[in-house]
């Protein structure tokens, strides 16, 4: 490959991948934790036990995954000169999306935090499905690049 990154280019796609892996792990954990910790009486042991388990995975796994995947995304992005693809457009607007909705579990982790959560389980189910959509959509413009 010819751009800047040279010889680490592969380094940079695999690290990207990685940490792709961890932040879409965590993207479909902790919406399963939200609903789960509805069921729970707040102020109890369980609740607190889940406050620390969201907070932790919030904060060790998924943010610092989320911005790592995003600077080795676009470093790719510069190195293969893809800013003008139409593939690329529909995975960028794929990733605000999924950025956005880390920042809603960003904010419902916090309500949780205080004990006002205001969704139901069923809420957080439904929820649950949209990091999978959108992976799903971004695996298939990067492999297939379908425009």
């Amino acid at each position: 490959m010819a751009g800047f990154l040279g010889e680490g280019y592969l380094w940079v796609k695999a690290l990207h991948v990685i940490a792709v892996i961890a932040w879409m792990a965590g993207m479909l954990y902790l919406p399963r934790l939200y609903v789960y910790h509805c069921a729970a009486e707040p102020g109890s042991a369980q609740s607190e036990t889940f406050k620390v388990m969201e907070r932790r995975l919030l904060r060790a796994i998924v943010n610092p995954a989320m911005i790592l995947a995003w600077v080795l995304g676009l470093a790719l992005v510069a190195h293969l000169d893809a800013w003008g693809e139409a593939w690329m457009h529909a995975k960028f607007a794929c990733v605000i999306a999924l950025s956005t909705l880390h920042g809603l579990f960003a904010r419902w982790r916090r309500q949780f935090a205080d004990d006002d959560n205001r969704h139901e389980a069923r809420f957080y189910r439904l929820v649950n499905e949209v990091p999978a959509v959108l992976m799903i959509a971004i695996v298939v413009l990067v492999v297939v690049r379908p425009f």
